[in-house]
């Protein structure tokens, strides 16, 4: 059991300052936040690189069921072209055959959480960085092939030599070697790939993170434990920045049976979180990081913060009835210890406008979550959002909790509650409570009495451990670093760049809200580009008509469209190509949070 005061030298928290995902259909920030406001649901059916769905498939019945049979095909899978080079963090490729896949993709993700933060530059003692990545003791795909190589053949050959006694050792060989070709190469360097705990290593060495670096195993909520950690070593001072995050990418058919033993999937393939006809959960993958400082630090060094963490909290349920059986009291205690060290009322007017919940879609987890909550937070008071990310990338299991911590961050920076799928008849217990799964996105205004906005996240799991974390929106300083409108109003910039006029009408072709999803996103590279200053309903509309007009605009101060490279804008605007430059070219960073002034735009003489 532990709980931590997060308290900084002037103000209290832990800032979250750089953040990176990679969950199925997202592949970046960017689209993991537009995917969560227009509600896309991820869950596909298996692809054949993962298993046979048409070998493993089985149905589900009564009594025993086949170990080596699956009644669930559909889950949140990455796309197969996920892989990462490993030239590109200087790693031989031979080396790369043989580890597990999760090592590299944390690696990467790791990587554009530091870019995200403002990039190496941001990390002047590298002796005071540290990593803590939650990652499950599952029977991982690498391993699952070494055992099929070491023991696996040699069970083959010795069962082909009692049932084929005339077959020769060389026919024997032969089928041993095959055996081996077709599990892919393996090589002494492979080897070390197979240490769990190289996943935190390997990022820490191939990234020179000198501090420490270590995994967490505490099931589902490894990755709200591994943040847990990072706040510890902050807040001892032994380091200045700590990645803390998770990942899972096991899909292996052996794990899937696991769950169809337990009867944990869902029989009607569909994650269904906190709905009244919920059946069992779905399996996903995936991996994020978030990069945290503490408060006072991010701020002396003008970090964008996309939310702050209050406190953390992390319990057992104790001796229980049955070890797998969620405890709504152990689940409790966890939150109140997070609530109560953030020196918060949980039950005080705008003390909390979202829960970013675990949200299995079984039936006994979901209904004690809701117990749990009721609990803390009681049943009078303002209304609040419930909802989990599971229910449109599945249940990505020790990368879960930094894929809901990652969500909340984003809904708090941006102002926006989320909405969750597949909620068609609220469960019956949460009647007559705070909690309201929410079908769409809605926008989160700010209280006028100056609560910031705040979002607590769970993530509980197998036997019984419970992580919460308590964030809020940053408070606004004194005096204000973000000069991130054109005119100097302090509109927020959206920032949009594509590779075509149509590519980027068809990334406007949607409700205000997904656009908006955009604001604080690194824009993709590409030609195309608009920029819209405090992106309202009237400048949203504004802006489509400039880009289907295709011809470069201004309008005021507002808006900025360029439909080709800015060599071709002069002729256009010939008194102001170099401020148009400044807008349109790779130099994104100006309209950044704290990364200085941007350009007056004078009168143009044409438009």
């Amino acid at each position: 059991m532990s709980a931590r005061t997060v308290e900084a030298k002037g103000q209290a928290g832990i800032a979250i300052v750089g953040m990176a995902v990679l969950y199925p259909k997202a592949v970046d920030l960017q689209s993991y936040w537009a995917n969560i406001v227009s509600g896309r649901d991820a869950i596909t059916e298996v692809g054949p690189e993962r298993w046979d769905p048409e070998f493993y498939a089985g149905r589900e019945g009564r009594g025993e069921y086949p170990v080596d049979r699956v009644y669930a095909r559909r889950g949140g899978f990455l796309d197969a072209d996920t892989a990462v080079p490993a030239t590109r963090y200087g790693i031989p490729p031979v080396a790369v055959s043989g580890i597990e896949p999760d090592q590299m993709i944390a690696l990467d993700v790791a990587a554009r959480a530091i870019a995200d933060a403002g990039g190496e530059d941001r990390l002047p003692d590298r002796d005071r960085v540290g990593v803590v990545l939650g990652r499950g003791g599952y029977v991982t795909p690498a391993a699952i092939r070494f055992s099929e190589r070491v023991r696996g053949s040699s069970q083959l050959v010795a069962t082909l030599s009692q049932i084929l006694p005339d077959l020769d050792q060389r026919s024997l060989d032969l089928v041993r070697q095959t055996y081996q070709e077709a599990l892919g190469p393996f090589a002494p360097e492979s080897a070390i790939g197979l240490v769990s705990n190289l996943a935190a290593s390997r990022l820490a060495n191939r990234l020179d993170l000198r501090g420490p670096a270590y995994t967490v195993d505490g099931a589902c909520a490894s990755s709200l434990i591994a943040v847990d950690q990072a706040v510890s070593l902050l807040l001892a001072g032994r380091c200045d920045t700590v990645l803390a995050g998770g990942t899972h990418h096991v899909h292996d058919i052996s794990f899937w049976s696991v769950f169809a033993q337990m009867r944990a999937l869902s029989q009607r393939e569909t994650i269904r979180p906190f709905d009244a006809e919920a059946d069992g959960t779905l399996i996903g993958e995936g991996t994020g990081v978030v990069v945290l400082r503490r408060l006072d630090d991010a701020i002396e060094a003008g970090d964008r913060i996309y939310a702050v963490i209050r406190g953390t909290g992390v319990a057992s349920d104790g001796r229980t009835s049955s070890l797998m059986n969620p405890d709504p009291a152990g689940q409790a205690r966890a939150v109140r210890q997070a609530w109560q060290t953030a020196g918060l009322d949980t039950r005080a007017p705008g003390s909390v406008g979202l829960i970013e919940a675990h949200g299995t879609a079984t039936r006994a987890g979901d209904s004690a979550e809701i117990r749990s909550m009721i609990d803390v937070f009681g049943t009078e008071g303002d209304p609040v959002a419930i909802g989990t990310v599971k229910s449109m990338i599945g249940h990505t299991m020790p990368a879960a909790g930094v894929a809901g911590l990652v969500k909340a961050a984003l809904a708090v920076h941006h102002g926006v509650l989320p909405p969750t799928l597949n909620v068609s008849t609220p469960h019956p217990e949460l009647a007559g409570s705070r909690f309201e799964p929410l079908a769409q996105a809605r926008e989160w205004p700010s209280r006028a009495d100056g609560t910031p906005r705040r979002a607590g996240v769970n993530a509980f799991g197998f036997g019984g451990i419970n992580a919460h974390v308590v964030i809020e929106e940053p408070a606004p300083p004194a005096r204000s670093r973000r000069v991130t409108s054109f005119g100097g109003s302090g509109d927020r910039v959206l920032r949009i760049a594509a590779r075509t006029k149509a590519e980027l009408a068809r990334m406007l072709d949607c409700d205000d809200a997904v656009v908006r999803a955009r604001l604080g996103s690194e824009p993709d590279v590409g030609p195309v580009r608009l920029a819209v200053a405090g992106p309202d309903a009237r400048r949203l509309a504004l802006a489509r008509r400039a880009v289907q007009t295709g011809e470069p605009w201004r309008d005021g101060a507002d808006v900025w469209f360029t439909p080709h490279p800015c060599s071709a804008t002069p002729g256009v605007w010939p008194s102001s190509s170099r401020a148009w430059t400044r807008i349109s070219s790779l130099d994104w960073r100006i309209c950044r949070p704290g990364s200085g002034s941007l350009p007056r735009r004078p009168t143009p003489k044409t438009q």
